[in-house]
């Protein structure tokens, strides 16, 4: 079974520091993460067992094993189709379904955490599920998914540069602008737990639009999420007066979608180890391209 591990050589300008200081400064270990490597000694200089206070000199060979972690217990494995768009060691990229729902809840028993669980299973993958970007259950498209703790904690904190989420939309009526920014706070709504709406005293939400193909009564409309509010695009589009197609939580019509029609198109940013771009994208499901049709 695979257990992730990295060597690095220690410079002229590292000399003196301690291992804790190297690790968490120069190569972005978390506190959590670290104190977990310790747990099961997994800090080696020069092949030899150290502790964080290891005093490291120029030429020392540096090696962190990450702890073999089994999956929660309530992750039952489940057999999924899964549509893999990117995979490598340290990363999986998957376009999921509208209807899916992310992660098990009291609602949803059978998730795509628990597809993941199972294929982890059937690869070896020593691992739990680790998600970097997450998507309502009625939202299709791209889902990025960290193998390990360490690429999740990179990707998270954004420690190697920002992740760009792009997402379509087919959304009612015309918009004005055929490109532009809203700029607008996001809050709970009182007395729900679901629902979210615009508030003065809400977390800050930045989206930007582009208009790609004005419809008959519809437009089709591409999407960049600067900040990543819970229904951030849903809320936005019908402070625009353009509520989603599907949408009835927030005022959009079922006449041509029975879910709000959203779709994850693109994803890109830095590997979180190698720090080369990765650009991935998923085209449209077919009851979006069909709303297309009808719109």
């Amino acid at each position: 079974m695979k257990q992730w591990s990295w060597t690095w050589k220690i410079t002229e300008q590292q000399e003196g520091m301690l291992v804790r200081d190297y690790l968490g400064s120069v190569r972005a270990f978390s506190r959590q993460l670290l104190k977990q490597i310790k747990q099961s000694q997994g800090l080696r200089v020069n092949g030899a067992d150290v502790t964080v206070r290891k005093v490291l000199h120029a030429g020392d060979r540096v090696e962190v094993a990450l702890p073999i972690v089994k999956p929660a217990e309530r992750l039952e494995p489940v057999a999924l189709e899964l549509v893999i768009v990117y995979e490598d060691d340290d990363l999986l990229i998957l376009d999921k379904p509208a209807g899916l729902a992310v992660m098990p809840s009291m609602n949803h028993d059978v998730t795509l955490a628990n597809g993941i669980i199972a294929y982890y299973e059937k690869h070896g993958v020593p691992s739990t599920v680790h998600i970097v970007t997450r998507l309502d259950k009625d939202t299709s498209g791209l889902v990025l998914v960290a193998k390990h703790a360490y690429s999740h904690s990179l990707l998270s904190r954004g420690y190697i540069g920002p992740i760009e989420k792009t997402y379509w939309a087919l959304v009612e009526g015309h918009l004005i602008n055929k490109e532009g920014m809203i700029d607008v706070p996001i809050g709970r709504k009182e007395g729900s737990i679901i629902e979210r709406e615009i508030r003065e005293d809400g977390q800050p939400a930045v989206t930007r639009y582009h208009v790609l193909r004005p419809l008959h009564a519809h437009s089709l409309v591409e999407l960049e999420l600067l900040t990543g509010r819970t229904h951030q695009i849903r809320i936005h589009m019908r402070h625009m007066g353009h509520p989603l197609a599907g949408d009835d939580l927030y005022g959009g019509s079922l006449s041509i979608m029975k879910r709000q029609a959203l779709h994850c198109r693109r994803l890109t940013f830095p590997h979180p180890i190698t720090g080369e771009v990765v650009s991935c994208e998923a085209e449209l499901p077919a009851d979006i391209k069909r709303a297309i049709g009808d719109a």
